[in-house]
């Protein structure tokens, strides 16, 4: 089933894409929610308007993204995570710790935007990435060390 979707959501897509799902998810879960939309023709002729009339706006959006990308290449982290004697970390860090650090430095970022990569259990160097836009996005290495 055709649906377009009014939300960016991280699994799926991003703000008016039209995408296939199965039935039962978009009537059982994106439908009610409001985060989607059945693509009728005339639902996507009413999409490929608003799109066109909205194309400066969504380059300028692109374009900040880029921006903030670019001052954010350069930065890594240190999170302090309480551990055992043999390295390990009681809890694993999160893309919430990643957000709050983040915040620390100065960026602002919504912390579900922002991908682990790999599960962090361990002290050590991880890579964690921030999806600030549909084409942009930017690794921001981190390191946890021991409290």
């Amino acid at each position: 089933m055709e649906v377009i979707l009014k939300e960016d959501i991280l699994t799926l897509g991003y703000k008016d894409d039209v995408v296939n799902v199965k039935k039962g998810y978009a009537r059982n879960f994106l439908i009610p929610q409001g985060k989607a939309v059945i693509a009728t023709e005339s639902a996507k002729k009413v999409l490929a308007e608003n799109q066109r009339q909205r194309a400066h706006k969504i380059a300028q959006i692109k374009a900040e993204s880029e921006a903030l990308a670019a001052k954010m290449e350069g930065v890594t982290l240190t999170i302090g995570a309480k551990t055992s004697s043999t390295g390990t970390i009681f809890g694993s860090v999160t893309n919430i710790q990643i957000a709050e650090a983040l915040l620390e430095k100065g960026f602002e970022i919504d912390r579900k935007i922002i991908i682990i990569k790999d599960q962090v259990k361990e002290v050590g160097n991880y890579i964690a990435v921030a999806k600030l836009h549909k084409e942009v996005s930017v690794e921001i290495p981190f390191e946890v060390v021991s409290e």
